[in-house]
């Protein structure tokens, strides 16, 4: 967890806490769990909340993804449209200190190079890079340049709305695998151990309508789209880990992200 998460004060007693302050001081847990932005040193923190702020991860994509389109809108007034979005990509890159990214790299790591389930989480444990990581990573970032700056070719500021809707999708979509697969390692490394359990059906909608509310910026047949393809990376990633793990890791949840990201900005230059 980022240092600023770790510097907050233990929970109040939730009951004397008001519901919206309360959400709002689960959604800075959330925003201080995945990313470097820094949240006020007096936000009352507990596992339970930690535990909760799983509801909230596609709102902490929002503002990750508001902030990357704002930098790609003001960027390519002054550079060209690809330039803008690898400035983008370079400061999604710095608010999340590559948490999903070192996710991916670890998982095709540990996938590629291990043979059985125990190698295969001892690899991703390793804070080396290896071949399969270091190839992973070069390609998922080149394709999210690649991708991004060939939308910008038709509609110059179309990559910015693509930034703002995939980058909470993706979070949702990472989050929602929480609720189907078991999590297969409970150890002090775990980057996620407190958020692998005790998920209720409130945290599941608060996901989806975050989902759905993002959606709206999108034309019906793109949004469309975009559930059907996020819905089948979803599924296909929950298999894949499955198959290999038994289950889930904080890593898988990386990956998951950064897959379904993608392959959001290559459906939505499909459609163009």
């Amino acid at each position: 967890m980022p240092q600023q998460a770790e510097a907050t004060q233990s929970a109040p007693d939730d009951a004397q806490t008001p519901p919206v302050k309360r959400q709002w001081q689960i959604f800075l847990v959330a925003l201080a769990f995945f990313t470097r932005i820094p949240i006020p040193a007096k936000t009352p923190y507990s596992s339970e909340r930690l535990n909760q702020a799983n509801r909230y991860f596609g709102a902490v994509g929002i503002v990750v993804g508001g902030i990357a389109a704002a930098v790609y809108l003001v960027a390519q007034w002054a550079f060209t449209p690809p330039i803008a979005v690898g400035l983008a990509i370079v400061v999604t890159l710095l608010l999340t200190g590559a948490f999903h990214e070192d996710g991916l790299a670890d998982v095709f790591d540990g996938f590629g190079g291990g043979w059985t389930p125990a190698q295969k989480l001892d690899i991703m444990k390793d804070s080396r890079l290896g071949a399969y990581g270091a190839a992973a990573l070069f390609m998922m970032l080149g394709l999210k340049w690649a991708t991004l700056s060939a939308l910008a070719e038709d509609q110059p500021l179309y990559p910015a709305l693509a930034l703002l809707v995939l980058h909470p999708l993706s979070r949702i979509c990472a989050a929602s695998l929480i609720f189907s697969y078991p999590y297969v390692r409970a150890d002090a490394l775990s980057k996620v151990k407190p958020l692998a359990n005790q998920q209720s059906q409130q945290d599941l909608w608060v996901l989806i309508t975050t989902g759905l509310i993002i959606l709206l910026l999108l034309p019906l047949s793109s949004a469309l789209a975009l559930v059907v393809v996020i819905a089948l990376v979803r599924w296909g990633c929950g298999l894949w880990f499955h198959r290999q793990l038994g289950g889930y890791t904080g890593d898988c949840l990386g990956a998951a992200q950064q897959i379904s990201e993608l392959a959001g900005y290559l459906v939505l230059l499909a459609l163009m």
